[in-house]
């Protein structure tokens, strides 16, 4: 079925069934959605370069993807990209990913702007005074950041979750266990969310006069193998933490396995929390002793920034808008009073 036909069936213009294909603001949301459920129904799919010429949209959302040796596959990221396509697949958006070298993402920032293959982009792991944001708020190309960044003057759209309100309560819980001796094996601490989520243990610990010391702090990737070689450092300290706080159940699984290697057990030799950005293939409850958790899912936050730059690409949020999650604190068997 082409554009045509669908029209004359559903007795609209040609221009209105784009329009409403298109999610352009002026068509109601009754007969968008009576255009998108005929076109299911039939197996319309719009030609992209008809779509281009007729409304300068691609209907596609880019994503610079660093790349290099020193370059992880993270699961985080894939079960990110499964939220976002779930959204894009629903809309008739495709995602574009355009490889770039891990330090020098800019470049390919400009050349996708010139292109004007892509409608919007979204930014991920984002860093203090951000060079990204600042280009692309001065390329004027449409974009959404996921995270956040500091030290910027001027505002921009994002969707973040709020790491540094999920460490502060989970420090504040094992402060109130009897704990003074906590770890933080964060993520990488360039980033601002790793930033945040230090932020947030120091103020809970600050409260009781406690400082969370330089040595009882590691950060790397956020893999399991790096989890583990974390915990087995803390605990060869002359005073070792009697609970730690770790970024990634994927890092949970390490700090688990370096634990039972040298015989500890949790929660009666340590306790720990951990960040679930809810896997289905990785459930804290799953674990050999059910995890705590600051739970916030990452599959939904995917969804979500495609949605927003749907609405950003189709004229209907146009403002720098800031959006920040709330996060769960979700106590399990894996915390217990500080041993004496």
């Amino acid at each position: 079925m082409n554009l045509k036909q669908l029209a004359l069936m559903l007795d609209l213009s040609q221009t209105t069934v784009s329009r409403a294909l298109n999610g352009y603001p002026e068509v109601n949301e009754e007969t968008r959605r009576r255009v998108v459920d005929a076109a299911k129904r039939h197996g319309y799919r719009p030609n992209p370069s008809a779509r281009r010429l007729a409304t300068g949209k691609a209907g596609m959302i880019g994503y610079v993807l660093p790349t290099g040796a020193s370059v992880d596959i993270d699961p985080h990221f894939v079960e990110f990209l499964s939220g976002l396509g779930d959204y894009a697949r629903s809309h008739e958006l495709d995602l574009v990913l355009s490889p770039a070298e891990a330090d020098d993402e800019e470049t390919t920032y400009r050349r996708v702007a010139a292109n004007k293959q892509v409608d919007a982009v979204y930014v991920s792991a984002p860093r203090p005074k951000d060079r990204r944001i600042a280009l692309l708020h001065q390329l004027g190309l449409p974009f959404l950041v996921h995270g956040r960044s500091e030290g910027l003057d001027f505002p921009y759209p994002h969707l973040d979750i709020d790491n540094e309100g999920a460490f502060h309560e989970a420090g504040r819980l094992l402060v109130q266990l009897g704990h003074r001796r906590i770890a933080l094996i964060n993520g990488d601490d360039t980033q601002t969310f790793a930033i945040f989520r230090e932020r947030g243990l120091r103020r809970a610990l600050a409260v009781s006069g406690v400082e969370l010391m330089p040595p009882m702090i590691r950060s790397a990737g956020m893999t399991e193998e790096n989890g583990y070689r974390a915990t087995r450092s803390l605990l060869e300290l002359d005073v070792a933490p009697t609970a730690i706080l770790c970024s990634s159940l994927i890092m949970g699984l390490g700090v688990v396995r370096a634990l039972c290697d040298l015989g500890l057990s949790v929660p009666k030799d340590i306790s720990l929390v951990a960040h679930d950005d809810v896997f289905p293939w990785l459930r804290p409850e799953n674990f050999p002793v059910p995890l705590s958790t600051t739970r916030s899912s990452i599959r939904a936050a995917g969804a979500r920034i495609a949605e927003r730059l749907a609405a950003r690409i189709s004229g209907l949020e146009d403002d720098p808008r800031g959006e920040v999650w709330p996060v769960d604190l979700v106590v399990r068997g894996s915390v217990a009073g500080a041993p004496l």
